[in-house]
């Protein structure tokens, strides 16, 4: 099945990015060794663990069970490798903005997830960066575009997903961008994995109002496409905004949306209904 185009998703890496020193110092020569020493360090990112199953539950994307498989991102780094950016926090943050880190040297497959390595550039902002680098203070994140899925709609409960949540197998993504985040989604987990939909949402607010607009149609179209109900909140209304079906914060006893029909009996509805139109 062909993913929606035009819709970016993002998600938290699996593994915290690692720096790597220059490798030009020569321990017999302490002008060199202090030379590489001064050297931009080698940033890595390993972010997307395939054949893992985690939980998406956002306000905009739904609810549904995830996992990208190997060979989805092998097609995208070889037409796209060249163009994948290197950013910090998306490119969104308020002091260093759009510039890149660096250009991938290393964009490749590996068995368990994609793999990147890259030499950051020698600015104030990433020096900025390295001691957190360092550090382990920061997760990782990458945005990209669905190309190819497949659906299971209604799931026996099993223990990957005791819920019987709908599952969503990437076959084929567009990558973007991908690198360092102050606060990656759901930075504690090696599986169950947080929607990065909501975060960008609340900055497009405040940024971009004419692409959050666009993004809000389309968030609806999919979740109306795939039947899939949202956190404590019902079916989107007209303008595409998530209606809510549960209580307001701090009222007494919490909900989630029920509208007494299977997510596949909705997407056959929805395929009816859409087939009636003129």
């Amino acid at each position: 099945m062909r993913g929606m185009r035009g819709l970016y998703v993002i998600r938290g890496g699996t593994a915290t990015p690692t720096l790597t020193a220059a490798t030009s110092a020569r321990a017999d020569d302490e002008g060199q060794a202090a030379e590489a020493a001064d050297e931009m360090p080698t940033l890595t990112v390993a972010f997307s663990r395939f054949d893992t199953w985690y939980e998406i539950d956002s306000l905009w994307e739904g609810r549904f069970l995830e996992r990208t498989v190997q060979g989805s991102f092998k097609r995208t780094i070889k037409n796209n490798g060249g163009q994948v950016k290197v950013m910090f926090n998306h490119g969104r943050d308020m002091s260093i903005g759009a510039k890149v880190l660096g250009v991938p040297e290393v964009l490749e497959e590996r068995p368990d997830s994609p793999h990147m390595e890259v030499p950051l550039l020698d600015t104030s902002y990433n020096r900025d960066l390295v001691p957190g680098l360092r550090a382990g203070a920061y997760g990782s994140s990458f945005m990209f575009e669905v190309v190819g899925e497949s659906w299971n709609y209604e799931p026996e409960a099993s223990d990957h997903n005791p819920d019987g949540l709908p599952e969503r197998t990437i076959t084929e993504v567009k990558l973007f961008e991908a690198g360092p985040v102050t606060w990656p989604a759901n930075p504690d987990a090696t599986a169950g994995l947080r929607s990065g939909a909501d975060w960008l949402m609340d900055e497009l607010a405040e940024q971009d109002a004419a692409t959050r607009t666009d993004l809000v149609r389309s968030y609806a179209a999919f979740r109306a496409l795939h039947g899939l109900g949202t956190p404590d909140e019902g079916p989107a209304g007209p303008d595409g905004q998530p209606g809510r079906t549960a209580p307001a914060p701090g009222e007494d006893t919490p909900a989630r949306h029920v509208d007494g029909l299977s997510a596949a009996a909705r997407r056959r509805r929805l395929t009816i209904d859409l087939a009636r139109c003129p």
